[in-house]
């Protein structure tokens, strides 16, 4: 077996693979490894004259292994590898020089096993009824059951559909036949979720609510991922035309992490989620207000999964009065996250993943590790990962190497985007847990630290925190943010009390020592000039079970949602996003060429740039120069579409096609002109390099291009006529009132699958995309002309603020459109906002009513205070004289309005067409 050679080194990273041929620094040094780019695949990495140069060894379907061939040099075929390595020990086999020298896998040190109190449990994974709704399980994969049932029965059978969009009316018809009846639709609260397929581009899943109050999960087919795009616009227009609910910008999140220390927790633990304690924390006032989402990370928990989720609940229930919904729970032994939201983002949540990763001894044990869950709230990406990293003061390059194994195997979000880790898969990731990062002091120095806590001098302490000298090193955790420190260290406790730090232990060994650390933590990591505003980082001082005090977290975080163009709906624009002059220098001593990859959801596939030129080799650096222009030509060229977008960059080398660095790159960088970026390369978790280049884009408002839905003029659209071309494509003609010519627009076969379930069922809407942000990419190459070196053209500027003012803001989402719960039967009473300021200003405020049952309490986004360090809002939204009057966002559930709050009219927006219609196929 490779795994027992002495030159197979398993799953180490390039980057080690190349420090350790460089150690050996004899030419003909060599190891294997596993592929990063393939699964099952390995390489062979060889030193000759002081760089490394890596062969692809691949796997053909009858099992045999070749090593990739150079030009003219026959291709050999091996059993195994210990065959393989042999036979390329001879001279003159087609590689830079022939194998010599086996560099030995290096010998980990065996950690050291905590005892335990308790066995690790292993909690029920099925929880019976509406209790489980969304939650995938353990693995990874989209939970579908049920289409692949129903795809295996009716496979090869096709039926058209033929669908019809009345925004006016606000009815989606759903026709049999061209001249069908029009009596089978749904009205527009009935449409409960529009899903996109995250693996197939061109495929949109529509939610309906039925009349028996059940659920109906259809699926249609488009021709290509723009008329995709358009039909989900025209749905959104005629919910946000008749709703008057719209769909949030920023939501509010809670993170929380406690290590439990295998102890029941105790009856009230109410201070944890109202972010009460010591630190950076909550008013009074502000802890009533629930959040959209709660995520809570556990360590050493000694409770079953439903037994724990249900304590949650009911704390939750008993401060905010609402019931809410599980969205997902992953377990690994005794480390947990449960994650829920309010019952009206039900539908607004998808591509839920689940995964977990085992760092304990061997990496076999799942005592310590990580577990992770992921979805898509509308538009927006996230990904939670709660962690309990290996113990000990003298254990930091331990936790450090434990981080570099979650960041690679943790297994989450769009898999398309695997030449990524998960740092850059998700437009905001929150990493918490118990990192057990402690104070890098000597042990004499414990009663010292104590009284330095006392005297809350906790900066000089933090100084000599090995989390924060690690990360000051670019070791662990590049580019996270964490929010200043201002709670005393959370561990190690006396239970029972929150007075008295126990840093002494008798072992058999002597005595162990545990200096008093901030061992729990909560750090993110987000896109690029993205809205994340930290409002409390703190930890309780009235939970004692265990030796460790929980902490907490709150954020408030932006988020995008279904785009509906505002312009002219006769003329549909055509753009670009260029890059031009992109030069990257690499730390590797790979001999190899370069290529990058452009991956976004606003592009309808990948694209793969032109090989780049090696300038110079200097030891240890390559400087790779990208000189061609790469155009991408995004799904929607609409300018406020893209400056809420973002470009992944993936550098690649063409011998493996693996990724020697990645970064993103936000186009909001290029609002107004050609911008110059420079941006820091990582591969798994490590700085790689540096990229820069100039980003332009090209918008041309306007310009009459394809349409969407055929032609159109500002009147009424009205079906014309209707003509089945054969039994995989039909078209659609639609044509305006007395227009005279005819567009027919060819749309394919589509694959429909109903599926009904009750209210207890698992829902169909928590496992595919919701309203927006598909990540679906194809995989052509798309190569562009090359040129040497290229200036920047001339470039077509965004629409700029008529605002003059000089001292304008960075920009913030807006406006912010925020979620609120409350009960039904409320009315209007007096509280207003303060002139000229918005609904979450300063000036505003919460006045106490009497209620005969305890309300249900607003959002915290409607709460009627202004956090320190939230960011500046946009001046539209700045209070002053002259401003219209402000829109007030409304509540996701019928007949509910926020208490205290004047009802405004709904907020004026450019239709699209009146209605369409489109051809599909069903199964």
């Amino acid at each position: 077996m490779s795994s027992h050679q002495p030159w197979y080194h398993g799953n180490i990273t390039r980057s080690m693979a190349e420090d350790l041929l460089s150690k050996e620094a004899k030419d003909g040094s060599f190891l294997l490894r596993d592929s990063e780019s393939i699964q099952g695949a390995y390489a062979l990495c060889v030193l000759y004259q002081n760089c490394v140069y890596t062969y692809r060894i691949l796997p053909n379907e009858e099992k045999k292994l070749s090593v990739q061939a150079s030009e003219g040099v026959p291709i050999r075929f091996f059993s195994v590898l210990s065959d393989l390595v042999e036979a390329y020990r001879k001279e003159n086999m087609g590689l830079v020089t022939h194998l010599q020298y086996t560099v030995q896998q290096q010998e980990e040190a065996e950690e050291e096993s905590e005892p335990n109190t308790l066995p690790p449990q292993l909690p029920p994974r099925n929880i019976p009824g509406s209790e489980a709704r969304g939650s995938p399980g353990d693995s990874a994969r989209e939970a579908e059951p049920s289409r692949l049932s129903v795809k295996s029965e009716s496979l090869g059978i096709s039926t058209k559909m033929f669908l019809k969009v009345d925004v006016e009316s606000g009815k989606v018809y759903f026709k049999k036949s061209k001249d069908g009846p029009e009596d089978k639709y749904f009205v527009h609260n009935k449409i409960l979720q529009l899903v996109k397929s995250q693996k197939m581009h061109t495929k949109l899943v529509v939610l309906v609510e039925t009349e028996k109050e059940k659920t109906k999960r259809q699926e249609f087919v488009f021709n290509d991922t723009k008329k995709r795009e358009g039909f989900c616009q025209l749905l959104q227009q005629m919910k946000n035309k008749h709703s008057g609910k719209p769909e949030p910008d920023m939501i509010s999140v809670f993170v929380g992490t406690w290590n439990m220390g295998n102890a029941n927790p105790p009856s009230n633990i109410t201070s944890w989620f109202q972010s009460k304690g010591l630190g950076k924390t909550h008013d009074d006032t502000a802890s009533q207000i629930p959040h959209d989402i709660y995520v809570v990370g556990t360590q050493e928990d000694p409770l079953g999964e439903k037994e724990w989720i249900d304590t949650v609940k009911a704390t939750l229930r008993d401060i905010t009065n609402i019931s809410f919904k599980q969205v997902a729970t992953q377990t690994l032994w005794n480390i947990r996250i449960v994650v829920l939201a309010k019952p009206e983002h039900e539908n607004r949540i998808s591509h839920i993943f689940c995964d977990s990763v085992k760092t304990g001894i061997a990496n076999a044990l799942g005592n310590k590790g990580a577990v992770a869950v992921s979805f898509m709230f509308n538009g927006t990406s996230f990904g939670f990962v709660n962690s309990h990293l290996t113990s000990g003061s003298e254990k930091k390059i331990r936790r450090n190497q434990n981080y570099v194994s979650i960041l690679r195997f943790l297994n989450l979000g769009d898999k398309k985007l695997n030449p990524f880790d998960i740092t850059c898969r998700f437009t905001h990731l929150f990493w918490l847990g118990d990192l057990n990062y402690r104070l890098d002091l000597p042990t004499q120095e414990a009663e010292n630290i104590v009284m330095k806590i006392k005297q809350q001098n906790y900066q000089e302490l933090l100084s000599r925190d090995q989390l924060n000298m690690e990360r000051a090193e670019e070791n662990v955790f590049l580019n996270y943010e964490e929010e200043e420190i201002t709670f005393p260290p959370t561990y190690r406790f006396e239970r029972d009390t929150r007075e008295k730090y126990v840093y002494t232990k008798a072992k058999a060994t002597g005595t162990k020592y545990n200096l008093p650390s901030w061992c729990d933590r909560v750090l993110r990591k987000s896109y690029p000039l993205v809205h994340v505003a930290c409002h409390s980082y703190g930890c309780t001082n009235d939970i004692m079970t265990s030796d460790h005090s929980p902490v907490f977290a709150t954020f408030d975080v932006g988020v995008t949602s279904q785009f509906v163009s505002k312009n002219d709906p006769t003329k549909v624009s055509e753009g670009a996003v260029k890059f031009m002059n992109c030069v990257a220098v690499l730390m590797t001593k790979s001999k190899t060429k370069f290529y990058i990859e452009y991956h976004s959801s606003c592009l309808e596939k990948f694209v793969k740039g032109p090989d780049g030129e090696n300038q110079e080799n200097t030891e240890g650096f390559i400087k790779v120069r990208f000189g061609s222009l790469v155009e991408l030509t995004p799904i929607i060229a609409d300018p406020e579409y893209l400056l809420d977008q973002h470009i992944l960059i993936s550098i690649k080398s063409t011998d493996s096609d693996e990724s020697y660095g990645e970064t993103c790159v936000a186009l909001r960088a290029a609002e107004s002109n050609y911008t110059e970026f420079s941006e820091v390369l990582m591969h798994h978790g490590e700085r790689t390099g540096t990229l820069t280049g100039g980003i332009q884009l090209r918008t041309s408002e306007g310009k009459q291009t394809e349409k969407l839905y055929g032609e159109w003029t500002h009147g009424p659209l009205s079906p014309h006529r209707i003509q089945p071309i054969c039994n995989s494509t039909s078209v659609l003609l639609l044509s305006p009132p007395n227009h005279t010519q005819s567009v027919w627009l060819k749309i394919p076969n589509s694959h429909l699958l109903n599926h009904l379930r009750s209210e207890d069922g698992q829902p169909a809407e928590m496992f595919d995309n919701p309203l927006y942000g598909s990540t679906s990419r194809g995989g052509k190459d798309q190569d562009t002309p090359r040129k040497d070196q290229l200036s920047p053209p001339e470039f077509f500027p965004f629409p700029k603020s008529s605002d003059p003012d000089p001292d304008r803001p960075p920009p913030v989402p807006t406006p912010r459109n925020r979620s609120f719960t409350c009960t039904s039967d409320t009315k209007p009473q007096n509280l207003l906002p303060t002139p000229g300021g918005s609904g979450g200003s300063s000036g505003t405020s919460l006045q106490p009513t009497a209620y005969s049952k305890k309300p249900v309490v607003p959002s915290r986004s409607e709460g009627g205070m202004l956090m320190a360090g939230k960011p500046p809002l946009p001046l539209k939204f700045r209070p002053g004289p002259s401003q219209e009057p402000q829109l007030k966002p409304r509540d996701y559930r019928d007949s509910s309005e926020l208490p205290c709050k004047i009802k405004l009219p709904a907020r004026p927006s450019q239709p699209l067409p009146k209605d369409g219609m489109i051809l599909a196929s069903k199964l």
